[in-house]
């Protein structure tokens, strides 16, 4: 394995070499000046994103999973990012993902060695019972760590799709992976500190992987979060807005109708608008992939379009 010397991430950044002798004001323009740069950065990828997110709708669409394999910062991104599909697009349980290594404890703590053995991310995998179904995303921002690389290996010879996330030219992944990813984004402003620009770059990364893959899959209708699980009461009011927007109805009328739906907004709004008994919405909903645009696309639903 090369040294860390050569990575663009591990550099030092001309414009923070002084940064202990600024003010506080000072640094925070300095960071935010350099955290400007990150969208550009991503920019540049925007083409590979947007093959990976095709993938992962198809994978998705056909019973595969959205796995995430990272260590550190990168795995911490990968387990949010997974945690946050099901509460906004009632993905079900265990569709997306996130493992990081060092299990749950990596999560809050750090443990010392774990990104050093390949073989962990085997184990993990297995015990999720990975298979060539599904599609691999591997995240290090440096490009190099083991376990993600071992991760990688061993889902390319079960036959599965594999997706590469890194911050720095000519990474050891890319040799890893069908598809990579490469936003780069420079030195950070503290030198290797990759939970700052590298670490935003990796968020909005998968941000747009599982955004984009869960509309493709029919979860929203125009911006609308229409397939969200309302566990608490923002989310609660936010279903009965969505289904007021979409239906002309009052609030009370909208209340009702996802009582009957069992919370469900896009069978509510189908319910709703095409002057259906739930049973049937649903029925229709899926003959149509769940895509709430086209389970509304015939002229009989009527109700405001």
């Amino acid at each position: 394995m090369n040294s860390l010397g050569h990575l663009t991430t591990e550099g030092r950044n001309p414009a923070s070499e002084e940064i202990d002798r600024m003010s506080a004001l000072q640094i925070a323009q300095l960071i935010n000046a350099e955290d400007a740069t990150v969208a550009a950065a991503v920019a540049t990828q925007l083409e590979a994103i947007a093959n990976a997110m095709e993938v992962i709708a198809d994978r998705l669409r056909r019973g595969g999973r959205l796995v995430y394999l990272g260590a550190g910062t990168s795995g911490r991104l990968g387990v949010l990012d997974a945690s946050e599909c099901p509460p906004t697009f009632n993905s079900p349980p265990g569709q997306v993902i996130g493992l990081i290594a060092g299990g749950a404890q990596a999560l809050t703590s750090s443990i010392e060695g774990a990104e050093d053995h390949p073989e962990f991310a085997v184990e993990d995998l297995k015990a999720i019972s990975f298979s060539s179904a599904d599609v691999l995303v591997g995240i290090a921002t440096s490009g190099r760590t083991p376990y993600v690389l071992g991760g990688l290996a061993y889902a390319r010879q079960l036959g599965a799709f594999t997706i590469g996330i890194a911050c720095n030219r000519e990474a050891s992944l890319i040799a890893y992976v069908d598809l990579a990813i490469t936003p780069i984004v420079g030195p950070e402003v503290i030198s290797g500190s990759t939970r700052m620009k590298a670490g935003t770059a990796t968020k909005m990364v998968l941000n747009m992987l599982s955004t984009g893959a869960m509309v493709l899959l029919g979860k929203t209708y125009g911006n609308l979060m229409v397939d969200l699980q309302a566990t608490n009461s923002k989310l609660v009011e936010r279903s009965r807005r969505i289904v007021c927007t979409l239906t002309g109805c009052s609030p009370a009328e909208a209340e009702q109708t996802l009582a009957r739906c069992n919370g469900e907004v896009k069978t509510a709004i189908v319910v709703l608008r095409c002057a259906l008994a739930p049973e049937d919405a649903r029925r229709r909903l899926h003959q149509v992939g769940g895509h709430l645009r086209k389970a509304l696309e015939p002229s009989r639903c009527e109700r405001m379009a």
